[in-house]
């Protein structure tokens, strides 16, 4: 193979789920997996629309799940609601500054990390690819390791909620913030799941054949 040859233009694929390498059928772009039975896309159709619509969803309903309280903590027959940010701080104050510091770090921290993280990829493969793709790589790996942390917070108000649960004692209702930022982590999920990485290496690859002046390696495409 050249410099700037790969592996679908010589109808080879891997799938996502099984990182099993096949072949296509002749023609095709897409297939289905001889190993787990997925189906295995040559590129996943519309990568970028589909991500940054997610992102884009994801950023906004960021506003709501910060400002609209999370829980309400009723003690006695009273109470007050809480955000997100003025829990950590009440945490904070009296003392807690671990339990504090993992809510901030699942709540506000990984959030904002996913969506920047998948902005700067997505620009990446605009900007007609990344200049050390496997930093980028490293990047896209850190941005789907980190997703399952955000459900955290959200596991730890089911809990006070299941749990505490005494009468007219106390009790914990769920706010609409929670809701809000429940959205914020299923939409960031799925929008990892539909960026496609090899969309970097794809794009580096038609830098080269640029500076090169070779033909495109990846038939101009790139969110197909």
């Amino acid at each position: 193979m050249s410099r700037t040859d790969t592996a679908l233009e010589h109808g080879l694929c891997t799938c996502l789920c099984c990182h099993q390498l096949m072949r296509l059928p002749p023609g095709e772009t897409r297939g289905r997996c001889g190993r787990c039975g997925a189906t295995v896309h040559g590129r996943i159709e519309r990568s970028l629309m589909l991500t940054w619509a997610l992102v884009l969803t994801g950023t906004f309903l960021l506003v709501p799940a910060n400002i609209l309280p999370v829980m309400t903590v009723i003690y006695l027959g009273s109470g007050e609601p809480s955000t997100i940010i003025g829990g950590t701080l009440e945490l904070y104050r009296n003392g807690l500054w671990g339990i504090a510091l993992i809510v901030f770090i699942a709540s506000i921290a990984v959030p904002v990390m996913k969506l920047v993280g998948l902005v700067v990829l997505l620009l990446q493969v605009q900007w007609r690819g990344p200049r050390n793709p496997m930093q980028s790589m490293r990047v896209y790996r850190v941005v789907a390791a980190i997703g399952r942390w955000s459900l955290l917070d959200l596991f730890m108000i089911s809990i006070l909620v299941a749990l505490v649960n005494m009468g007219a004692i106390a009790e914990v209702r769920a706010g609409p913030g929670s809701t809000a930022f429940a959205t914020v982590v299923v939409v960031t999920m799925m929008a990892v799941r539909t960026f496609d990485p090899r969309l970097l290496w794809d794009a580096r690859y038609r830098r080269t054949a640029e500076s090169s002046g070779l033909r495109d390696p990846v038939g101009g495409g790139g969110d197909g």
